[in-house]
């Protein structure tokens, strides 16, 4: 079991923290680095995005998601992050044809995440649909399988490859309420909870995707997932972007995860979630990197607080919890909470953190050079960045 220990530590001239966590990731999107910022048109919007992210997609190869996986892998450890969550959804040669190893780009991935010095929680994606009542199209068919027990058989052989290694753990992921049927859901949340496994999904990412899931279902996203019966401590709902305050609420009931992703969700113009509402409720919040347009785990956790205080138009949104400092509990939810999220053993008590991987940071980076010890963690994640980190 994991020693537990104070939030901090100084060591010298090193901080020692619990190791962050982005409890969300896409590798590959590490390559369209540079390459989605010429809108087609005067108007570019998530829609657009996705179109060159499904190109890039359809044109990987093994090789190619290994090389590219190990960059943006290697870019998150030396920037400070020791736990990846791994959203996986290419699954299949071009064309949708499975590879002879239905898991191959699945253990190349983790391979990768390893290989660069990471613990790593491989999301499998179920992905079925382009929307209601519409078949796979183009790159949607390296993702997609014909029904939810390919799915489940992938999920078994992952658990069996990977079971040997402390440093790699397996979770469910159904893609989002547009791309998996909610006849899918329940099967894969039974197989979640019979081997307690994290349960991750896209949910109200963007306006498109509620009103699709209105036209389908008569439910808002979340409304829909209460009705299925899919909620619970070990799921994450992921960006939560565009979400009212009741389901925030159905969320909080559940004592759900929200992971956000701040940098991508800014950068695709997702709009600002209410982190106020998700708070209140009691949702546990926790970050992820996504899309790798910014590779900066503390901007992440700084924007949990920086976007609200845009929202709001105030400073100091949130004064943190259990006699925490605010810094102190962004610091916990952009590490034990991720940790948790991704199904790694940790706790959080007060003022400490039983998630046992550190991360190192030098009190001598110049953000924090002349600052009062007792002060170090509000100036790092305050005006710190990921040269901070010991190397």
């Amino acid at each position: 079991m994991p020693v537990v220990r104070p939030l901090t530590a100084i060591d010298g001239t090193s901080l020692v923290l619990p190791g962050w966590v982005s409890a969300h990731s896409h590798a590959f999107q590490y390559g369209l680095r540079g390459h989605t910022q010429r809108a087609p048109d005067a108007s570019g919007t998530f829609w657009s995005w996705r179109d060159a992210m499904f190109a890039a997609a359809d044109a990987l190869t093994p090789e190619s998601l290994a090389a590219v996986s190990r960059d943006a892998f290697r870019a998150l450890y030396r920037s400070g992050v020791r736990c990846v969550g791994e959203f996986h959804y290419v699954h299949h040669q071009a064309g949708g044809e499975p590879y002879a190893q239905r898991t191959l780009l699945a253990d190349v991935v983790v391979d990768a995440a390893l290989a660069e010095g990471l613990r790593v929680t491989l999301l499998r994606v179920a992905y079925a649909r382009a929307g209601a009542d519409r078949p796979p199209e183009g790159a949607q068919k390296r993702f997609s399988d014909g029904d939810a027990d390919d799915v489940l058989r992938d999920l078994d052989a992952l658990r069996t490859r990977w079971a040997g290694d402390a440093r790699v753990k397996i979770g469910v992921a159904p893609h989002s309420v547009r791309a998996v049927p909610r006849s899918w859901l329940g099967p894969l949340h039974e197989y979640a909870t019979r081997y307690s496994l994290p349960y991750h999904m896209h949910v109200a990412e963007v306006l498109g995707e509620v009103e699709s899931c209105l036209a389908e279902h008569g439910r808002r996203p979340v409304e829909l997932l209460a009705d299925a019966g899919v909620l619970g401590e070990r799921f994450v709902a992921v960006h939560a972007t565009n979400l009212e305050p009741h389901e925030a609420r159905l969320l909080g009931e559940a004592r759900a995860f929200a992971c956000l992703c701040p940098t991508t969700e800014r950068d695709l113009g997702d709009g600002l979630a209410d982190i106020a509402a998700l708070r209140a409720a009691g949702v546990r919040l926790c970050v992820g990197i996504d899309s790798h347009v910014v590779t900066d785990p503390v901007e992440e956790m700084r924007a949990l607080e920086m976007h609200e205080r845009l929202r709001l138009r105030r400073r100091v949104t949130f004064a943190g919890e259990e006699g925490r400092t605010l810094a102190e509990q962004l610091l916990v939810e952009g590490s034990a909470h991720g940790a948790l999220a991704c199904g790694w053993d940790a706790a959080v008590r007060g003022r400490e953190t039983a998630w046992d991987a550190d991360t190192v940071v030098d009190l001598d980076a110049a953000p924090l050079r002349g600052v009062a010890p007792e002060r170090a963690l509000d100036a790092l994640v305050f005006s710190g960045h990921p040269g901070c980190v010991r190397r």
